[in-house]
């Protein structure tokens, strides 16, 4: 175990600069949800391929509905239907003057048209006063033939979607380095992209140590609590973006916990640690990982340190297994272990999904506060609160112990208090990580 006593940034320093990008692939649409881009996706196709209908309604010729009312409608020839999905109206056919072809939405906008006239419109070929809906064909065929009353004029172009109006071949659809998430999908799908380069999601092995752990749902007994670690940096590491794996806790056994975590680096892309860091009898962890890779595998290993943090002195970083595959070792307090999550963890899986910017977003806000806070010299606290945007305010919520996960849950930001600072004043300006 290191001596130095290690900065936030300095450890988060070396964290980042060891975790490297994971390699692109190449996947189906489905499964590049939450991953990033690695290149720029060019549009091949104009989006709409062609002008259509944005109404269910009557394909028209401007001059032949101009000045059309409920009390003189327009009576238009309908020469019969173009549905959605056709090529248009059949053979030669064009919209002559006089004439109009029933259209539904999405549906081609036939030869000799210039605008589209909603069936609301219209007497719907009825023969009767303004139509609420449009019959189906099936019910209705002879509403594909006949005639129609139009009772409003429609203006150049009313009612049709422009081919690529949305987009254009040659246009950028998506930049290199977009996450790709639902309405990406849409557009990718829309321009006709079954798949696309992307970094992979990370996967991410999570698990808890300590023999006084118990899976939720079972009996406590003496001296046992509820794993609550795994839980929630699993979370954590899906909501970072990442595919996570969560372990059932470890007992206090070097051999088992090294055991196990061998077996789960056929999956991990980073694997995460909660407890047995610290400088107790049993903190399997240091037991078990400290002499990692001396020999067996050089350039690997973990590194036990303290760092001038409150919460979450105790950490441990480096690599393991043959793939030298990151792991971090977090402490097992749960406010200490989600606050070096945040701080650490979460940056080195967006780093492995290649995206620019890794951390939470960070504002500057007022203390709403009764009395001053004290801080620790030399350390940088941080402390659970709660963000008023609106006042550009936060206040703390519950106190600095590092076990009080009640307080944690109500927080949506960390309130960080730097080395420097041993007492901040109600109305002090300090910096914010917001968490949701």
């Amino acid at each position: 175990m290191s001596s130095t006593i290690w900065s936030v940034d300095e450890h988060l320093d070396d964290i980042l600069g060891s975790v490297k990008p994971l390699e692109p692939i190449e996947l189906q649409l489905p499964d590049a949800q939450g991953c990033v881009l690695v290149e720029d996706v060019m549009v091949e196709v104009a989006l709409p391929p062609f002008d259509n209908s944005s109404m269910d309604g009557y394909a028209v010729r401007i001059a032949d509905v101009e000045g059309a009312s409920e009390e003189f409608p327009a009576v238009l020839t309908v020469i019969g239907d173009v549905a959605a999905g056709s090529e248009g109206l059949t053979g030669d056919q064009v919209v002559g003057p006089g004439q109009a072809a029933r259209i539904m939405t999405g549906a081609p906008l036939p030869a000799g048209a210039e605008a589209v006239v909603p069936v609301e419109w219209t007497d719907g070929g009825t023969g009767e006063g303004p139509a609420a809906t449009m019959r189906a064909h099936s019910d209705a065929p002879e509403g594909a033939s006949g005639e129609v009353r139009v009772h409003r004029p429609a203006a150049a172009r009313a009612h049709v979607r422009a081919r690529g109006s949305d987009v254009q071949p040659g246009d950028l659809a998506l930049r290199a380095g977009s996450v790709v998430g639902p309405p990406q999908i849409g557009l990718l799908a829309a321009i006709g992209r079954a798949t696309v380069k992307v970094r992979p999601r990370p996967r991410v092995v999570v698990m808890s140590t300590g023999s006084e752990l118990v899976q939720p749902g079972e009996e406590l007994a003496g001296g046992q609590i509820y794993d609550s670690n795994s839980f929630a940096l699993t979370a954590a590491a899906r909501d970072a973006g990442a595919i996570a794996y969560r372990v059932g806790a470890v007992a206090d056994d070097a051999e088992t916990l090294r055991a196990t975590i061998e077996d789960q680096l056929i999956r991990a892309d980073i694997v995460v640690t909660t407890g047995g860091v610290s400088v107790g009898a049993y903190d399997v962890v240091k037991e078990a990982l400290s002499s990692v890779g001396d020999e067996d595998e050089p350039g690997s290993g973990i590194d036990f340190r303290k760092l001038a943090m409150q919460p979450g002195k105790p950490q441990g970083f480096g690599s393991i297994g043959p793939d030298h595959t990151p792991l971090l070792a977090l402490p097992g307090n749960p406010v200490s272990s989600y606050v070096s999550f945040e701080l650490f963890v979460r940056p080195a899986i967006r780093t492995l999904m290649g995206l620019e910017d890794v951390h939470r977003p960070t504002v500057t806000a007022t203390l709403a506060i009764d009395k001053a806070l004290s801080s620790p010299a030399g350390k940088r606290q941080f402390l659970r609160g709660t963000y008023d945007a609106e006042a550009g305010t936060v206040t703390p919520v519950g106190g600095s112990g590092s076990h009080l996960i009640a307080a944690l849950a109500q927080a949506d930001a960390l309130i960080v208090l730097p080395e420097d600072v041993t007492s901040a004043e109600p109305g002090t300006t300090t910096q914010v990580i917001l968490l949701r």
